[in-house]
């Protein structure tokens, strides 16, 4: 009994694993039957537009005749929408690569300087933009420090007028009175923490109106013409005296307008110039080398304003005379004149003051007095 239960198990058990395989065999040819199925779709697709063969009844091929055969397809004309796409692909990517151009929208940026760093000044001075005399004879005075802070002007030493400042540091003093003809000498200081202005402003105003007035620009680097005088007449440059000495140097004074420059040329040949001083008058010393007796000399002198223009000119021809032998000359002091000076014109070296002070007996070299005669000893610079 036991040996029949035995075998019917082994029985069961070899049926169950033929079935397996059965079954795995027969999904494998439905997969397979799939694939040629797959197949078949995907040939016949590809031959849809190609002419097959007249078949006859039997299923076999009619042969063409030779016109047909000469309109037959080839084998690559039978594919031909396949064909068609691959070039137009190809002739795609030939126009893209070669000769289509992407309009990138362009946008130009502005070019930006660069932000200039400036320096912060700790203690800003006052300092002046301009200074004019009007025609009605009042001075106009425009110039710039600390923004929303209070400046004095000072006139001759005295402070006429405080103004405040605007936002940007600007600031103007337009007084309504009228200047009387003279000298003024303009500075500034900023009222908080008594700041002076390190450059003054020298005003000539004029007799003769606002055209022959000045006003210059006083720096340590020298001066700056702020207003010329626009219409000059006779008496604006005047020659008082020309003195050759024997020393072969030739001295001119004059007169003209407070601290422009004065020129001295001999025969067209610059020699040298000298500022005027605020009291209107000039000195001019040049050595110029022996005069012959007798001959013509053209001695020309020439005013000119800030930016050396020429703007009066004064020419004295003569015949030189003869010398007298004399080793001495004389000059009249005029007001601002100082030994020192009256040294260098004609001695050639201020430091040789003291030899015109010992000749005329002065006790203090620095006290000469307008209208004074000097004895210039000229022999004394040989």
């Amino acid at each position: 009994m036991a040996k029949n239960n035995k075998a019917n198990n082994m029985g069961k058990t070899k049926r169950s694993t033929d079935d397996l395989i059965d079954n795995a065999i027969a999904q494998q040819n439905d997969w397979m039957e799939n694939r040629r199925t797959f197949a078949r779709r995907f040939l016949k697709t590809l031959n849809i537009f190609a002419r097959p063969n007249p078949k006859n009844e039997q299923g076999e091929s009619i042969p063409l005749s030779s016109e047909s055969s000469k309109s037959r397809r080839t084998g690559l004309a039978a594919y031909w929408f396949p064909i068609l796409c691959a070039v137009m692909v190809v002739l795609i990517a030939v126009w893209v690569a070669f000769f289509h151009s992407a309009n990138d929208k362009i946008v130009v940026v502005p070019s930006v300087a660069e932000p200039k760093i400036q320096a912060v000044v700790e203690n800003p001075v006052p300092s002046f933009d301009i200074v004019r005399i009007e025609p009605e004879g009042n001075i106009i005075v425009a110039g710039r420090w600390l923004a929303d802070n209070s400046i004095s002007v000072v006139i001759n030493g005295d402070i006429v007028a405080t103004e405040r400042t605007d936002k940007n540091g600007e600031f103007v003093y337009s007084p309504n009175r009228k200047f009387e003809p003279g000298n003024y000498t303009i500075s500034l200081i900023g009222v908080e923490g008594n700041i002076k202005s390190e450059e003054n402003v020298f005003v000539y105003v004029s007799e003769r109106g606002y055209a022959n007035s000045v006003s210059l620009l006083m720096t340590e680097d020298g001066s700056t013409l702020l207003q010329a005088p626009t219409m000059l007449v006779d008496g604006d440059l005047v020659v008082s005296k020309i003195d050759y000495l024997d020393t072969g140097r030739i001295v001119v004074t004059g007169d003209s307008l407070p601290r422009l420059r004065v020129s001295l040329s001999l025969n067209d040949k610059y020699l040298g110039f000298a500022r005027v001083s605020d009291h209107k008058h000039f000195g001019l010393g040049a050595d110029v080398g022996t005069l012959e007796t007798g001959k013509e000399y053209k001695l020309t002198i020439r005013l000119h304003d800030g930016d050396g223009r020429t703007i009066a000119e004064v020419t004295r021809e003569f015949t030189m005379p003869e010398m007298t032998g004399d080793d001495d000359t004389y000059y009249t002091v005029r007001k601002g004149d100082c030994l020192w000076i009256i040294a260098r014109n004609f001695l050639r070296r201020g430091i040789l003051f003291s030899i015109i002070a010992e000749r005329n007996n002065i006790e203090n070299p620095d006290l000469i007095f307008p209208k004074q005669l000097l004895q210039i000893p000229t022999g004394a610079s040989k």
